[in-house]
């Protein structure tokens, strides 16, 4: 009698732990692919590129500002076209993309049509983060979803380090074209890998077959309300979901202009040499690799919100550090708390939103996250800058990172606990939920 009842559930619960491994690893290569490659590989060989190509610096900016606009323009797009096609669908398109746009940079010479290449790179980074908050809902246990978000949005150092390993051999001969090459060949091979996944698994489907199912299952009495895209976008009115979207905001205006002008403000406005700066640079990309998963993890033992409160203290000790006493190896030390707070708040929110909504609902509250994120991000960027040209000094700007994560920290008080009752919209919170919620948060 025993046997007959716990053999067949054994079955499924391993295929389900295979299946949100796999898919956890295959995401976390889409963001090391988008963001690592499509993002940042261009600034680590633009110097190689502008001796062949013969283009100035003022190219340069213009580019990378495509790119940020390409990354808003993409997050409203995979948003809407999510909540139409499914996740799963926009993920994969999104990494076809990037692998397409990766392979043609290196055969053309018009700086043209290699600045639209890249801002469509920089758009579908945006583009296959949107989804993932729906995606790891389907296969991941709650109670993981902080550490599987955190070990995806650690995906970018990752790229970054492959990166480093990749530069010196190709671009040392000469052959920075044959980079371009080898990454968006290896980009569009995992791809196929994973829509081999994706369909084994059941990830390509309609929002509207989506909702059949929940309705079907355990979250029958309220499926409607929070698989619906009419439901995600109603959200606009509910107090969390707004307060999430200003965090993003602010996530963007402090954490992307501390990460741009790291390097200026230590080489140019403290005086320490390329050297010193690379070291802290090094720092940040091998403490990042682990950074998100190891704080991901500690989120699904005690919150979300308290992590998030954690990597905000870590981030203002950091700025404050670069105000108050940038001298000798301090700097290292900031660049470490900097590394600790900044890759694993990338996971730390999409695993907030993922415990509180699902389905189509939960895209487009993640999916316009990505847009005030972008918004926060160029705005910070244009203040830096704009400190810079009046005071003479970034110091500055990490004054106001700094007052900026204090804000954060009292936006974060108001949140409600992940996965309770106060933070579903419009209904009660699912029993089996707030279960989990109760075992293991």
């Amino acid at each position: 009698m025993t046997s007959t009842v716990t053999e067949p559930r054994r079955g499924p619960e391993r295929n389900r732990t295979v299946a949100a491994f796999v898919i956890t690893i295959l995401l976390t290569s889409f963001v090391a692919a988008t963001y690592g490659f499509g993002f940042y590989l261009f600034a680590q060989i633009v110097t190689d590129m502008r001796d062949d190509l013969g283009f100035g610096y003022t190219v340069v900016g213009t580019v990378t500002a495509a790119g940020q606009l390409g990354f808003l323009a993409f997050a409203l797009l995979g948003t809407w076209v999510s909540t139409r096609l499914g996740g799963g669908t926009v993920t994969i398109g999104s990494a076809v993309l990037c692998g397409i746009c990766l392979v043609l940079i290196p055969m053309t010479d018009s700086i043209v049509l290699i600045g639209v290449l890249l801002t469509i790179l920089g758009g579908t980074a945006a583009s296959v983060y949107v989804p993932l908050v729906e995606i790891v809902g389907r296969v991941v246990d709650y109670r993981h979803r902080g550490k599987v978000l955190g070990l995806i949005s650690s995906g970018t150092s990752y790229g970054v380090f492959v990166n480093s390993l990749l530069v010196p051999s190709f671009v040392g001969s000469g052959n920075w074209r044959g980079l371009w090459y080898c990454v968006g060949l290896g980009t569009l091979a995992v791809t196929a890998v994973a829509a081999y996944a994706f369909k084994r698994y059941g990830l390509f489907y309609s929002p509207a077959e989506n909702q059949a199912d929940n309705q079907a299952g355990e979250h029958e009495d309220a499926a409607a309300d929070t698989t619906s895209a009419r439901a995600g976008w109603r959200m606009v009115l509910v107090r969390w979901v707004v307060i999430v979207w200003i965090i993003k905001f602010l996530n963007g205006f402090a954490c992307m202009p501390f990460q741009n002008y790291l390097s200026p403000y230590l080489r140019e406005g403290l005086g320490f040499d390329i050297h010193f700066a690379a070291q802290v640079w090094g720092t940040i990309a091998v403490i990042g690799m682990g950074a998100g998963f190891a704080v991901g993890w500690l989120s699904d033992r005690i919150g979300v919100r308290r992590s998030m409160l954690l990597c905000y203290a870590m981030f203002f000790t950091s700025a404050l550090l670069l105000v108050l006493a940038p001298v000798g190896y301090v700097p290292m030390v900031s660049g470490v708390l900097f590394a600790l707070a900044f890759y694993p708040i990338y996971g730390l929110v999409p695993a907030y939103v993922s415990k509180s909504a699902s389905g189509a609902a939960a895209t487009v509250i993640f999916g316009v996250t990505n847009v005030t994120q972008g918004l926060g991000g160029i705005v910070g960027n244009y203040t830096a800058g704009f400190l810079k040209n009046v005071t003479g000094d970034f110091m500055w700007y990490y004054a106001v990172i700094a007052a900026a994560t204090v804000v954060l920290g009292a936006l974060v008080l108001q949140l409600p606990h992940e996965g309770s009752a106060a933070s579903f919209v419009g209904r009660r919170a699912p029993r089996s939920v707030s279960d989990k919620e109760t075992s293991h948060a």
